[in-house]
């Protein structure tokens, strides 16, 4: 017994040796790109490196938010993530509604077709988008990423959307339509409010994938007042030089509005996740 509860622990401890030197290597580049972000232009390039600033200064955020740009691009990008994310997760959640409640012809193929848009190449759209965007005047327009962004995002948030809602029994709705409630009403005073978990996970996923989308903002927008965070992010990078101060605060300025969403929808994600994927 002794033997095995010594082993045991050795496991653990090589486990949790493993665990933290994985977390290392994770958290290290965040660590260094605020190091970074706080030093003085001089020092950055200096030798030997020094992993903490000599002097603290702030001044590569104050130039990067008013001389770089960064208070237009992250005004773009809250602008963009915010109406593409409400658009998902409303038609995101009345299509997953439709497939969880509502019987119908070629319901298995259809939701099968939905998922398979997923394995397409997003590059391989830019041409063909570009030239419909082209034809209807949305070039440099943030509408072209709204809507590429929405109809991009919808069909893997519908199936998890169905995935939630066909976890919840439809007897609590007709129970409220027995009371003379509306479908409409049922849905909303009903089953919204047991949806927050998974509205919560699809609301924080669309987010994400549009505040760190790069390339098609890339392709769509051609004017330095209208891009986003990822193309103002690369900017800073020059033909012959770098502005490693402006980029780091840049990027740490980023994820700003990403730290801030986790704390707030954290109890959500895990639980609004986790339901997705046993239910359905």
């Amino acid at each position: 017994m002794r033997s095995y509860l010594n082993r045991k622990k050795r496991v653990q401890t090589f486990m949790y040796l493993v665990l933290i030197l994985a977390a290392v290597w994770t958290l290290f580049p965040f660590y260094w790109t605020f190091v970074t972000s706080l030093k003085e232009s001089a020092e950055i390039g200096a030798k030997p490196i020094s992993y903490w600033p000599r002097l603290l200064t702030v001044e590569n955020y104050v130039q990067a938010w008013k001389t770089g740009g960064f208070s237009g691009y992250f005004r773009n990008s809250l602008k963009v993530a915010l109406i593409s994310t409400f658009f998902t997760v409303m038609l995101s959640a009345m299509d997953g509604y439709a497939l969880a409640r509502f019987q119908f012809k070629g319901k298995t193929f259809f939701l099968l077709l939905l998922l398979c848009t997923q394995f397409f190449p997003t590059a391989m759209l830019i041409i063909p988008l570009f030239k419909i965007y082209n034809g209807a005047h949305l070039i440099n327009n943030h509408w072209s990423l709204i809507l590429t962004y929405t109809v991009f995002h919808i069909p893997f948030n519908a199936a998890l959307m169905r995935s939630f809602i066909s976890g919840i029994s439809p007897s609590l709705e007709e129970a409220a339509m027995v009371d003379g409630c509306g479908r409409f009403q049922a849905v909303i005073h009903v089953l919204f409010p047991l949806l927050l978990p998974g509205i919560a996970a699809v609301a924080a996923y669309s987010f994400i994938s549009c505040w760190n989308e790069y390339l098609y903002a890339l392709m769509f927008v051609s004017s330095d007042s209208k891009y986003t965070i990822p193309v103002g992010l690369s900017m800073t990078i020059g033909e012959y030089s770098i502005n490693y101060g402006q980029l780091c605060a840049g990027s740490m300025i980023a994820l700003i509005p990403i730290i801030l969403l986790f704390m707030y929808v954290q109890k959500y994600m895990v639980s609004g996740l986790g339901a997705g994927a046993i239910k359905g």
